[in-house]
């Protein structure tokens, strides 16, 4: 008999237009980030609940205390979450390379992050999905603190608490408060089945607007 999927699973399973229009549809708003927040894969679908990070410029930190902090951070990322990082910065890159290949050996399934990354040639080839707002060659050293971790923070007028979930594929990202992630995912599921039989009706050759009446979905 084949395992129950994860929650993870299923969401990850079900597109983010779907997933916005059951949430819609429960009365639910501002819940999707700003589509100027691209992954590096558009291909890969991406879901987990959220490890939070809140982070602060401080241009008299010095190379070793930012290192420390960084690590620190990359020692702190649960296996299965997504590293969603609020770095209140939009100068220098807030992932990169080893660190990337850190925090998949780890088994976190991808980051989001409000600002930039670099190394994205090897992020590609590693296959470590990165949602960003673009690149640059700069780094975090002497430059950037994290403020903490675990706290709430807020992209693009989102707020994400930690373990809140999100789902992203090509059409952008939306997060789903944790408390509700289940009953999302499971009106997300029956939304797909109905849009099935919507899609085989059409195919069929039923009238669009007899296909919508039939099943109130289109």
């Amino acid at each position: 008999m084949t395992a129950a999927r994860t929650l993870t699973e299923r969401l990850e399973a079900c597109y983010t237009g779907v997933v916005h229009d059951v949430m819609r549809a429960m009365g639910l708003s501002d819940f999707t980030l700003p589509p100027e927040l691209r992954p590096i894969l558009p291909e890969r679908a991406m879901a987990g609940p959220a490890f939070t990070i809140l982070g602060k410029v401080d241009p008299s930190a010095d190379a070793h205390e930012t290192l420390l902090a960084w690590t620190g951070l990359l020692s702190q990322a649960p296996a299965g979450a997504i590293w969603v990082s609020q770095p209140n910065d939009d100068r220098v890159a807030h992932m990169g390379e080893l660190s990337a290949e850190t925090l998949k050996n780890k088994g976190v399934r991808g980051c989001v992050v409000d600002g930039f990354a670099r190394d994205v040639n090897f992020l590609l080839e590693i296959g470590f999905q990165t949602w960003c707002r673009g690149f640059t060659p700069r780094d975090i050293v002497g430059y950037w603190l994290p403020a903490a971790t675990n706290v709430p923070v807020e992209i693009g007028g989102v707020a994400i608490a930690p373990g809140d979930y999100l789902v992203g594929d090509r059409d952008g990202l939306i997060r789903i408060p944790r408390a509700i992630a289940e009953e999302v995912a499971s009106r997300a599921e029956a939304a797909i089945a109905t849009e099935n039989l919507v899609r085989k009706a059409i195919l069929a050759g039923v009238d669009p607007q007899t296909a919508y009446l039939t099943y109130g979905k289109f």
